[in-house]
């Protein structure tokens, strides 16, 4: 099981911590814990929060987050912020929303690297920051295990697409049914899952295709079978999926396909292992699809 562990200041913003937590919370497999410098933490909309002044032992596959503050508070001693480095030099992945991007920029963690904040304070993180690379008008930012998000809610939508990334989209698109959250789309940001940018509709027969679709996108699924899921006739589904979507059932799960398989290459896999664990027969297919790209 791997840990998520919340970093909190004082004025903390309650949904910067609360959105990550509750897709985290959902997910399987994760155990939340909360650290700070001082308890109880006050929040900015005046609910004080419990946490630990011990920092739990992390591994490699643990996550530390960093959720943002009001305007003109937060900080963090020294040790805190390296600790926060540690993490991240022993091959941890460190997040951010909001403001808390600030902290990584403390910590070391910008420099060198894309990443991105709440648009009302990208100026200043771009001149405290001058050796990193803001990003604007986008909800969140990956670059070498340092993630970084926008303003208050696209916490929510960085931590599906970590789950996205861990878990395949099917976990992630489950916990976003669950929590009746559905994706939005940012046409300039590639790095948000299929999940994200394709579930932004309102089409209930859709969405339980694309729920099957994600559950086993590496096996053959016949239309025949998709429109018995959805209960209508092949043709209709495939106009309610391109209408809803922008694609066709077939090109939304090769889309899934290349998008898992590039993890997978990115984290160690050949071009050929990947292209077989997704469902493709060789490299070939998976190579043609991301030309496309």
């Amino acid at each position: 099981m791997s840990t998520v562990l919340f970093v909190l200041t004082p004025q903390v913003h309650l949904l910067d911590l609360a959105g990550p937590a509750q897709v985290f919370s959902t997910a399987p497999g994760y155990r939340l814990r909360y650290v700070a410098e001082e308890t109880p933490v006050p929040t900015w909309q005046g609910v004080p929060l419990g946490a630990d002044l011990t920092w739990p032992g992390l591994t490699a596959d643990d996550l530390l987050l960093v959720p943002g503050w009001r305007d003109g508070h937060g900080w963090f001693a020294a040790p805190t912020l390296s600790r926060i480095a540690e993490h991240h030099a022993r091959g941890g992945t460190v997040a951010s929303v909001c403001a808390g991007a600030d902290a990584l920029g403390r910590a070391g963690l910008l420099d060198g690297r894309r990443c991105t904040t709440h648009h009302g304070l990208q100026d200043r993180l771009a001149r405290r920051y001058p050796a990193a690379t803001v990003v604007r008008d986008v909800l969140y930012v990956c670059d070498d295990r340092v993630v970084t998000s926008a303003g208050i809610a696209s916490g929510i939508d960085l931590a599906l697409h970590l789950v996205a990334q861990r878990h395949g989209p099917a976990v992630a698109a489950r916990v976003a049914r669950e929590m009746v959250v559905y994706g939005r789309r940012n046409g300039d940001e590639r790095q948000h899952s299929a999940m994200l940018r394709h579930r932004a509709h309102l089409s209930d027969v859709v969405h339980r295709v694309q729920d099957r679709i994600d559950a086993d996108f590496a096996a053959a699924l016949p239309l025949a079978d998709l429109a018995a899921v959805a209960g209508v006739s092949e043709r209709t589904l495939t106009r309610l999926f391109t209408s809803a979507t922008g694609r066709t059932p077939l090109r939304y799960q090769q889309l899934l396909r290349v998008e898992r398989a590039e993890y997978l290459i990115g984290h160690g896999a050949t071009a050929e292992s990947a292209a077989r664990a997704v469902g493709f027969a060789d490299a070939r297919m998976l190579r043609r699809l991301r030309s496309r790209a």
